[in-house]
């Protein structure tokens, strides 16, 4: 999850077997570019970019003022004043012609894109790099989509798992389908190869999906807990925490549904009434400037503390120790078939 993987965990799942992931959804090219090559310079296996391709923000001056409204009064419990204004503080990968030359220049082995698909004559130019691409879906509609667009490997996220959803377009219904519904849907229904993500902790939970007919599985909450991981203390507490057993989506902190730990921002829902967060990223702008005043404060409970349904299930291990710890649970579980 952007925000949380670091070159350093990356390279260490990576050298234990596994395919290490970064997430640039959070920063630019130059940093895209530094991570990547932190990455190399800690393995020569290969490794994976996330990258966030939502539909560019519309701004609305109007529902973003009376959003920093709403969340006056818990800037003024902080101490502090909220902006005076919200900015789209992420671009997408649609608009970033300098992220995808670094991709051109760099060549990661692969690349893997959520929210959404980018253009075909994009997906040409990374193929002719020899990326393999993977593409976030959570239906079969989307799916179909990828397939039609020339994308290599699904990577089918379930309702469980943590982090933002990764639908093509949140104006649609999501039919929220769990992992294994969706993973077994498009191992019989696409022509891809299928990863199945999302609730997955252990060597039973990707024994499980192997089952289903995926070809892999992606963990994600698995290792927040690990120290190479960017989670700071707070986060890792929270992990810890009862709100670990009540992880719930919410489109509050960022604009866009994601599984988050149950903290005091998810507990504004009841309270948000017919207002309608900012587009993603704009939204975003005002959720981590009421982190940051709260954290000033002393309150952690405004974080981004994203995680899925199995976080009661996180272990803190070293990144590579738990890799061959899922492995060897793995082992365990194919044997006794």
């Amino acid at each position: 999850m952007a925000g949380v993987s670091t070159p350093k965990l990356a390279a260490a799942v990576s050298d234990a077997g596994g395919l290490g992931s970064i997430g640039v959804g959070a920063t630019d090219a130059a940093g895209a570019h530094a991570m990547i090559a932190e990455v190399r310079e800690r393995t020569g296996r290969p490794f994976n970019v996330n990258i966030f391709v939502h539909a560019p923000p519309t701004a609305n001056q109007t529902r973003e003022a009376e959003w920093i409204d709403w969340l006056r009064p818990l800037f003024l419990e902080c101490g502090s004043e909220p902006p005076a204004s919200l900015r789209e503080i992420y671009k997408s990968f649609l608009d970033d012609t300098d992220m995808l030359a670094m991709l051109l220049e760099t060549a990661p082995p692969v690349v893997s894109f959520h929210f959404g698909l980018p253009p075909e004559e994009v997906l040409s130019a990374l193929r002719a790099r020899n990326i393999l691409l993977l593409a976030t879906v959570t239906s079969l509609d989307e799916a179909r989509a990828a397939e039609a667009a020339g994308i290599d490997v699904l990577v089918a996220q379930g309702i469980e798992a943590g982090g933002h959803r990764g639908v093509f377009d949140t104006a649609h219904h999501d039919d929220a389908l769990g992992t294994m519904a969706l993973t077994r849907l498009l191992v019989l229904k696409s022509g891809l190869p299928v990863v199945a993500a999302g609730g997955i902790m252990d060597g039973a939970g990707i024994a499980a999906a192997l089952d289903l007919g995926a070809v892999a599985a992606q963990l994600g909450t698995a290792f927040i807990a690990c120290p190479e991981s960017a989670a700071d203390n707070a986060y890792r507490a929270a992990l810890k925490g009862q709100g670990a057993y009540h992880t719930t989506m919410t489109p509050l902190i960022s604009g866009r549904p994601a599984r988050s730990l149950a903290n005091r921002f998810t507990a504004l829902a009841p309270q948000v009434g017919n207002r309608r967060p900012p587009d993603y990223p704009i939204a975003y702008d005002a959720g981590k400037a009421l982190h940051a005043a709260a954290r000033a404060a002393g309150e952690h409970g405004f974080g981004a503390q994203w995680a899925g349904q199995g976080a009661p299930l996180a272990r803190e291990l070293p990144a590579g120790e738990l890799v061959q710890t899922l492995y060897a649970e793995l082992q365990r579980c194919m044997e006794r078939q």
